[in-house]
């Protein structure tokens, strides 16, 4: 589909729930209220939306949470999500926690790639911001991930507590084929309150260990990060900053938060009430148009440089990280 602004829109994230089994400071604050089960989208009505964007072009889909995995019968509903006709990948962004057992089944039902959160790879820090000891867990799933043949990827938000760990998370990428991606910190939820560490001071301590670290021209998802290379990487750095570098012209996702709501940019609160319009009764051609206006109305841009114009105040727990 081709927004007000000539964008494709062919991407969608969908979130599945607002619960997780981390506790990451800058994602998810104590106490948290957590949504009924009847204010989430059921796995049908998720379906419906999904075959309707389809419909208008929306042929990729990221599975998101909260942490995604912590839902019942996640891997079956990922299944049912990629053989619906039209659909040309779906892939999963985890925290890595339950990967081990499940990447395997996950792989089988037809899930294209994993994204994996990964802020440190030393065991206290990894507890100190999550609030869990489960590092073990997760680098049994990434090793997971990798033998069931999915395409993997880590995410790492670029923070000042750990801006000593980019080199040894970028480590990762030397003898595994996968792609450790460095993701500004955005000012929305906990992220207002700052704590970032910028993309181009992170650079500079990885061209200190990897001096011919440079930019590619590979297309290695269907986001908006840019990647670069070294002889001595197995994997690739990637680089998300949102922020710093804006890539709202070539923007080309929507996102369905749990609740139901699709929204068109993360940084303002206005979407489209997708739940009431189902329970509601609406039919198909209904859902339809109702996304069609929404992914038309897209804004132009995002506001992160002008904080006072955010709209959003929730945290990526409920709007899908």
């Amino acid at each position: 589909m081709i927004d007000q602004f000539g964008r494709t829109i062919d991407y969608m994230r969908i979130s599945v729930t607002d619960l997780c089994n981390l506790r990451c400071k800058y994602c998810m604050p104590e106490p948290f209220d957590w949504l009924s089960h009847s204010e989430i989208l059921s796995y049908e009505e998720i379906l419906r939306i999904a075959q309707a964007a389809i419909r208008l072009g929306i042929t990729h889909f990221k599975v998101t949470g909260g942490e995604p995995l912590v839902r019942k019968d996640i891997v079956q509903f990922i299944g049912r999500l990629r053989a619906l006709p039209g659909c040309k990948a779906v892939t999963l962004t985890t925290n890595g926690v339950l990967l081990g057992e499940l990447a395997q089944p996950l792989k089988q039902a037809g899930l294209d790639a994993v994204n994996i959160s990964l802020d440190t790879p030393d065991a206290d820090r990894y507890a100190q911001i999550s609030g869990v000891d489960a590092l073990p867990k997760v680098m049994q799933g990434i090793d997971a991930a990798l033998d069931a043949g999915l395409k993997t990827k880590l995410n790492c938000v670029l923070l000042q507590d750990t801006k000593d760990q980019v080199v040894a998370l970028a480590e990762l990428a030397e003898h595994r084929p996968l792609d450790v991606r460095f993701i500004e910190l955005m000012p929305i939820g906990e992220g207002m309150q700052g704590g970032g560490f910028s993309p181009q001071q992170a650079r500079a301590c990885l061209l200190q260990r990897w001096p011919d670290l440079h930019p590619i021209n590979e297309q290695r998802g269907y986001g908006p990060a840019r990647y670069e290379a070294s002889e001595k990487l197995m994997g690739r750095i990637g680089w998300i900053d949102a922020v710093s570098h804006g890539f709202c012209e070539q923007c080309n996702r929507v996102r369905l938060t749990c609740t139901g709501q699709l929204k068109p940019c993360l940084c303002y609160e206005s979407g489209t009430d997708l739940r009431a319009l189902i329970r509601s009764g609406a039919g198909e051609e209904t859902l339809y148009k109702a996304l069609q206006q929404a992914i038309y109305k897209k804004p132009s841009a995002h506001c992160f440089a002008q904080q006072d114009e955010i709209t959003e105040n929730r945290i990526m727990a409920q709007i899908g990280g």
